[in-house]
């Protein structure tokens, strides 16, 4: 059983250009922040996993009918237990209907789909990564539509086909955060091992006619960064941010790549020290409408439960400020979400009342911000450990889930509605 504070993982992993000295690099810490109790709200379960219809379970994505799809890492039916899946939850009047989309069977689809979740492309079907197997055993990019003919069946899967098959070499191995697209349909990721030097890649999917071509923007090194375990995010001149878990000095780094002319510019934005700002910032980042960056590390800090920080572009260089210092055994896991007020929320791995993770708000006031506890889980049948991010709907009702906990200890879906 994994302990507090180290997130579970299920499989074996095999194991530039620094920012010039006009770079600076502030740290500005702010004063104590109130802390408030949580508004009044109803925290419901929307579905309790029993693991043949899977386990594990990652960050959900809604549709603009409100509907929630997401992945499991592991689960559902195969001969070792399943290779996780792809799932949605439908309204149904006053409840929800469980439908299982789609179940790996790591014979060339893929197998384990992190905890990074899914991303809606144009064309309005799923895409997503699965980190390991595949036709290399590497992982694999896949998409998700809806088949072709009606389905008058309750189980409806969806067909799936695989966009690019990961190998043993440069291309990268192992993806396992979300993907993104450009305005052209450019697809961009992650992966947490492989490369030149072995310690994870950013790379571009580009797609002529009915085939996708993978190049690779950036090899890490361990000295600009490694492990990266969550996606990228991507601004309006189509400069590329995310996050490394490790490399650097040991605890993860903030980088940036920026087109130029036929390639990429590599450079590092902040690297983190393992002091006050935290360590290991294994989620990804969030864009505000002035170019700011928001983020998380899981680790240390002043409360030793990981930090809230934000990066402001300043004078060609960029200032980190601590937003909040988090308590507890582990802190956000994966990537914060954004409502249209500029609140923050997010989950804690391993904090709150009995250690088996919460959701918070964190919202902007008089200069400074106000983090709200929204839910402690207790470990039972509300769901424990959550390593997922939360969405919102259009009414702010958020939806997240545990990576473990529930009926069957397989993890939650999870309501709060507000």
């Amino acid at each position: 059983m994994t302990s507090p504070g180290q997130l579970p993982r299920f499989m074996s992993r095999k194991t530039p250009r620094l920012p010039s000295a006009c770079t600076a690099i502030l740290f500005l810490a702010l004063t104590t922040l109130a802390t408030h109790a949580a508004p009044a709200q109803t925290f419901t379960v929307l579905k309790s996993f029993g693991g043949i219809d899977g386990n594990l379970p990652g960050t959900p994505i809604l549709d603009k009918a409100g509907n929630v799809y997401g992945t499991t890492v592991e689960g559902g039916p195969g001969e070792y237990g399943g290779f996780g899946n792809v799932y949605k939850l439908s309204h149904a009047g006053s409840g929800w209907v469980f439908n299982d989309l789609y179940d790996f069977t790591a014979h060339g689809d893929g197998a384990y789909p992190e905890y990074g979740g899914l991303t809606f492309g144009s064309d309005g079907t799923l895409y997503g990564t699965a980190s390991a197997e595949g036709e290399y055993g590497f992982g694999t990019i896949f998409n998700l539509r809806p088949p072709a003919t009606f389905c008058r069946s309750v189980k409806c899967p969806w067909d799936l086909t695989v966009l690019y098959a990961f190998g043993a070499g440069h291309d990268g191995q192992y993806p396992n955060g979300k993907v993104v697209f450009d305005a052209v349909g450019n697809m961009y990721g992650t992966t947490y091992g492989g490369g030149d030097y072995g310690y994870g890649t950013v790379f571009m999917a580009t797609r002529s006619g009915g085939t996708w071509t993978e190049t690779v923007l950036h090899s890490f090194n361990k000295t600009d960064g490694a492990t990266p375990t969550a996606g990228v995010v991507l601004d309006s001149a189509g400069n590329l941010y995310g996050t490394t878990n490790s490399g650097a000095n040991g605890w993860g780094n903030v980088f940036e790549l920026t087109p130029s002319g036929s390639g990429w510019i590599y450079q590092i934005v902040y690297t983190f020290t393992n002091g006050m700002d935290g360590r290991s910032p294994r989620g990804g980042l969030v864009l505000d409408g002035t170019g700011d960056l928001y983020g998380s590390a899981q680790d240390n800090g002043q409360n030793l439960g990981g930090t809230i920080f934000e990066l402001s572009p300043s004078n060609g260089g960029w200032t980190f400020n601590l937003l909040y210092s988090l308590s507890g055994n582990g802190g956000p896991a994966d990537t914060l979400t954004f409502d249209t007020a500029g609140n923050l929320y997010g989950t804690n791995y391993a904090d709150g009342t009995y250690e088996a993770g919460s959701v918070f708000e964190l919202s902007p006031s008089g200069g400074g911000w106000v983090y709200t506890d929204l839910h402690d889980f207790t470990g039972g049948n509300d769901g424990k450990w959550p390593t997922g991010s939360v969405a919102l709907d259009s009414a702010g009702n958020i939806f997240g889930t545990t990576s473990q906990g529930g009926r069957s200890f397989s993890g939650v879906v999870f309501e709060i509605a507000r």
